[in-house]
């Protein structure tokens, strides 16, 4: 299980919401060659509204993601693609469930 994670909050500009989620579901292949990222969601919340969140075992994890191929592009794209800067939160598990299937 993962202690650690990261809560990243990011709003599209308008009109980019479809070439946001293609980002995002193109970087799926840059995380699972993180070997310190536990798990890794892209998700959207609602119009224009998206998030990304990742667990890992330690900081060394954790600070390997935030510097990793993903954030680089996220940030290169940054200004193209969303309204404001990416929120990013890093919060600590406290209690989980995993399951099968």
């Amino acid at each position: 299980m993962g202690k650690l994670a990261i809560w990243a909050q990011l709003e599209s500009k308008p009109g980019k919401e479809k070439e946001l989620e293609e980002f995002l579901k193109s970087a799926q292949p840059l995380a699972e060659r993180e070997p310190g990222t536990i798990t890794w969601y892209a998700i959207k919340m609602g119009p224009g509204k998206y998030g990304i969140f990742d667990t890992f075992a330690d900081e060394n994890g954790r600070n390997a993601h935030l510097n990793g191929e993903i954030a680089k592009a996220l940030f290169a794209k940054a200004k193209d693609l969303l309204a404001t800067p990416p929120k990013i939160d890093k919060p600590e598990i406290l209690a989980s469930k995993t399951g099968r299937g």
